[in-house]
This record gives structure tokens, sequence and C-alpha cells, in this order.
């Protein structure tokens, strides 16, 4: 019997040791097992706030870039710093309605008549002799003819001055003085382009936005050098007409004021150096 009890008592010491041992197992385990969840909770937060700022750094990349290309396109395309080889254009984005090949607030083209046009247009105090061939371009002489009757023209700049060799141009007529193009007012198609891509010296041409034949608006340039601008997706650019007195007086003035660079820090390309209206426009 004694044996028997002192047996017992270690049978129960045992058993009671076991038991601690296993809950200390136990409760380490569940020590590990929190831990371990804290740290994938941890890493789980740290995945979910990296991708979330991933995210908002790629948005803001490509906001930017997306503003930054925008700019490029109006700057180069439309204002100041379009190359001085590459074109004379209005704005920088067609329209819808210019896509889809459709006349906005511009005359029916028998406004011109299909005859010629003259009269004078002045910049600053520069008089220059003009004469317009409806019968060649009788949408754009159309929407000159259009502008002129309501009096569009005065007081309207000319923002853009371009000159290097094989081109010097002088554009104006924008409506807001910066070459963006009026949504209210667009027309094509082009009309009597040159096939060999050269716009004479005196003549008077149609800006218009890169690639877009329905962009013609208010906006002209005049070819104060023969100037080679290649033809686009669009063709060339309408040519209106000429301008048969004034030149030299242009080019010694306002021309050999000088280029004002823009932006993009062209010396070739940028605005007239003397500020520059157009005061008057007639025509009959």
């Amino acid at each position: 019997m004694f044996f028997w009890r002192n047996q017992t008592r270690r049978d129960h010491g045992s058993t009671a040791l076991a038991s601690k041992n296993q809950e200390r197992a136990a409760r380490e385990a569940r020590d590990r097992l929190k831990v371990y969840n804290a740290r994938q909770e941890v890493h789980s937060r740290a995945t979910k706030r990296k991708f979330r700022d991933n995210v908002i750094a790629i948005g803001l990349v490509v906001l930017i870039a997306g503003a930054a290309a925008a700019t490029q396109i109006f700057y180069f395309q439309a204002g100041p710093g379009a190359t001085a080889s590459a074109s004379a254009s209005a704005s920088a984005i067609p329209s819808a309605s210019a896509s889809a090949q459709a006349n906005v607030g511009a005359p029916d083209p028998s406004l011109a008549a299909a005859r010629t046009w003259t009269g004078t247009v002045t910049l600053n105090d520069v008089a220059l002799g003009v004469s317009l061939d409806g019968a060649a371009a009788p949408q754009a002489v159309s929407g000159i003819i259009q502008d002129v009757n309501d009096g569009y023209y005065p007081g309207k700049t000319c923002h853009r001055l371009a000159e290097s060799t094989g081109f010097g141009i002088l554009q104006c007529g924008s409506l807001n003085g910066t070459g963006a193009a009026d949504s209210a007012f667009s027309y094509g198609p082009v009309e009597n382009a040159p096939k060999d891509n050269i716009y004479k010296a005196g003549t008077i041409a149609m800006a218009r936005a890169s690639g877009n034949g329905y962009s013609n608006g208010h906006q002209f340039f005049i070819a104060f050098n023969d100037s080679t601008i290649p033809a686009d997706a669009a063709g060339g650019y309408t040519v209106i007409g000429t301008i048969t007195s004034g030149l030299d007086q242009l080019r010694s003035t306002i021309v050999a004021g000088g280029i004002t660079a823009g932006s993009g820090g062209s010396t070739t390309d940028g605005s007239p150096t003397i500020p520059t209206k157009i005061t008057g426009f007639t025509l009959k």
C-alpha cells in the first residue's frame, strides 16, 4: 500500500507537470501565432499602402505627362513655339465638329461671289493692299468677308512672327492673341493650296490646326518671304490672296523689329518684338 500511494503521488505529479508543460507550450504557440498575425497585418498594411502610393504616384505621373504633352502640343503647333519650317497653324486640338468635316459658324461660300475682292489690312500704321480670290477659295474668302463685315479684326493681334532660311510669316487674327482657335467658328476644306508647298512672298493664307482641314477660322498668315511649308495629312494651307502693296514697309518695320522668343526659347519663331495689332481691315 505504501508503495502504491507513493506511485500514485508520483503519477499525479508527472501528470500535473505534463499539464503545465502543455499549457505553457499552448500559451507559447498562441503568443507565436499572435506575433505572426501581427507581423502579417503589418506586412499587409505596408503592401496595401505601397500599392496605394504607387497608384497615386503613377496617376500623378500620367497627369503631369498629359499636361506637359498638351502644353507642348499647343505651344509647338499653335502658339509662338511652332517650328518655323513645319506649319502655320491656328489651334492645337481639332474640334469634334471639325473632325467630322462640318463647318461651324461659317457663311455659305457663295458670299464670296466667285470674284476678286480688294481692300486694305492695316497692321499698326502699315497699310497693306490686299487682293482676295473668291473664285479660287470661296469658303475661306467668304469667312474673311464675314469677319470684316462683323468688325472682328480691328484690335486683334499678330501673335506670331517666324523667320528662318526659306521661311518667313506673320500670323494674325486669333481670338485672344495666343493663337487659340475659336470653337464657334471653324470651316473647311483646304482650298487653293500650292502643290509645291511654296508660299510666295506676299501670299495671304489661312492658318489651321495641324492635320485638320476643317480648322480654318479667323487666323491668317502673310508670307513676307518665299516660304516652304510642307503639307500634312490634311494637305496644304488655303491661299486666299496676295499683298499688292506695302510688303516692303512690313519687312522694314515690324519684321525688322525682330522676334521675341517664346517659352521654347526659339530665336526664329516667337512674337513680334514690336507689338502688332490689326488696326483696320476693309474689303470691297
